[in-house]
């Protein structure tokens, strides 16, 4: 039931397996590839522990683990989506970050297999269109955003600036102290990606009950 959105509720319905089984095969092949590729430490990019958190949140029809992988890529994969695009068809990146996609020193597999930046908000979406949206995501997802990003800082090398914990729009930044520029981006994060998607989620879900 749709109790987590509005005072009344809606039917629920459960996901199918087919969308269970393609993610699985996806998750199969990819996280492997990222790991010879590109080494553990990539999985601390929040858009990639997306892919693990969506599985088991599809395969356990888990609203609330939905919820927050919605949060997570939503917002994220419309900015990739974007500064590819326009980098693709201009040569300018609007945003930064996706420069890689471009680069080719950069493994070709890997940067096919970012494709899913594109497919995660879609699944993500239609889950949450399936079995609801919590709104206690927002606080969820802020909480795994506030241990990922001290983290990456401690535990990632600087060069690979994971979740831009070294510089925003993937360029390293020396204007503010590097710890203050990591709390101000624990901040920023749920504050500019997150909110935004959880309001205009209540909404959409609200004028869907109506």
């Amino acid at each position: 039931m749709l109790s987590n959105t509005t005072g009344k509720s809606l039917p629920r319905k459960g996901l199918p397996r087919w969308l269970k089984l393609v993610l699985s095969l996806w998750v199969i092949v990819w996280a492997p590839s990222y790991w010879v590729l590109l080494g553990p430490q990539n999985y601390f990019w929040l858009c990639n522990l997306a892919n693990f958190l969506l599985l088991a949140a599809l395969w356990l029809e888990s609203r609330r683990l939905v919820s927050m992988q919605w949060l997570a890529v939503a917002l994220v994969g419309t900015f990739w989506a974007v500064d590819v695009g326009t980098a693709s068809l201009t040569g300018w990146h609007p945003i930064g970050g996706t420069e890689y996609m471009f680069d080719a020193e950069h493994p070709p597999l890997t940067r096919a297999m970012s494709l899913y930046h594109l497919a995660l908000p879609l699944v993500a979406g239609f889950a949450i269109w399936r079995i609801g949206y919590d709104r206690r995501a927002l606080l969820w997802q802020s909480v795994l955003t506030w241990i990922l990003i001290p983290g990456s800082y401690l535990f990632t090398e600087p060069e690979r600036n994971i979740n831009w914990v070294h510089g925003p729009f993937g360029q390293p930044q020396s204007v503010v102290d590097p710890l203050l520029y990591v709390g101000v981006l624990m901040m920023l994060w749920p504050l500019v990606l997150y909110l935004p998607v959880h309001w205009l989620t209540l909404v959409l879900l609200r004028r869907r009950r109506g």
